[in-house]
């Protein structure tokens, strides 16, 4: 995970977590732990800013004094462009940073050159370590700011020469048009929504489309697959949910499925759920 100087869960529960992100402490939602009771109630006082209602019925940020627009903060050699989005989002999910660790175990043992495809892939973590590591990426998101988001920290982590193809555009649609191109990889990363749209209005809807995806993954990876890493903040879509769609998926006996919990540990040792993997990974 992150060095305690860069990112710390300081505490959560009643359906929110106060985290700090480099020098910033930020409080914001997080239905992951509504019901649950918080360690240290008198942290919360230090929140620098707050995402929430302000007695108006629209959510947005409040702050201390005045604050930076824009900060940055460190995971091992790659540095990510932070900012409070009217989302309440900050450009940065703290529970990936152990999948981006893994990520580049695997491209590491695989060798350079792997050809690894990131769906979904916001401002571009796993690309980011998967580029460090010596891959090459196609790295795709719906979104053009995001896109461009990601590049930044691209830049930022000293990756802007690296072999990156930045695309903007639906992944569904994407990987239909690999598939029937004849292109490979040796990997794909995703982490889909439970809905949203893509960069021409398509719908997603991930009950919907999470099968047929998978499926076109397999395709796309078929006699060369070193992993495909599935992550998922889905309600219903557990863990052994998430597992057994990528089994069938792949129908592939030579590797290994792996599935379990995602989770960010808080300074006080409790462990925050923060969604859920599911794992194909060659043996």
């Amino acid at each position: 995970m992150f060095s305690p100087d860069q990112y710390s869960l300081l505490d959560f529960g009643a359906g929110r977590r106060l985290e700090r992100f480099g020098s910033l402490v930020l409080d914001r939602p997080c239905p992951a732990v509504e019901g649950m009771p918080c360690a240290a109630p008198q942290r919360w006082a230090d929140a620098d800013a707050r995402f929430g209602d302000r007695g108006s019925g629209e959510e947005c940020w409040s702050q201390n004094g005045d604050l930076s627009d824009r900060w940055t903060i460190d995971h091992g050699p790659l540095r990510f462009e932070l900012k409070r989005t009217e989302f309440g989002h900050l450009g940065l999910f703290p529970e990936q940073a152990g999948n981006w660790d893994w990520i580049a175990r695997q491209v590491k043992d695989h060798g350079p050159g792997m050809r690894v495809l990131n769906l979904f892939a916001y401002t571009g973590g796993c690309t980011l370590a998967a580029a460090a590591a010596g891959a090459e990426i196609v790295h795709v998101d719906a979104a053009r700011n995001t896109v461009n988001w990601a590049r930044r920290n691209a830049e930022l982590s000293g990756l802007a020469q690296a072999p990156i193809r930045w695309i903007a555009d639906d992944a569904a649609k994407f990987v239909r048009r690999e598939v029937k191109r004849g292109n490979r990889y040796d990997a794909v990363v995703l982490d889909p929504p439970s809905y949203g749209h893509g960069a021409r209005g398509e719908v997603w809807r991930l009950s919907k489309h999470l099968m047929p995806l998978l499926k076109n993954c397999a395709r796309l990876t078929s006699g060369r697959r070193r992993f495909i890493l599935l992550t998922c903040h889905t309600p219903g879509y557990g863990a052994e949910r998430l597992g057994e769609m990528l089994a069938q998926a792949c129908d592939d006996q030579s590797g290994h499925i792996s599935a379990g919990p995602l989770a960010i540990r808080s300074v006080d040792g409790r462990d925050m759920p923060s969604g859920v993997f599911a794992c194909w990974s060659a043996r």
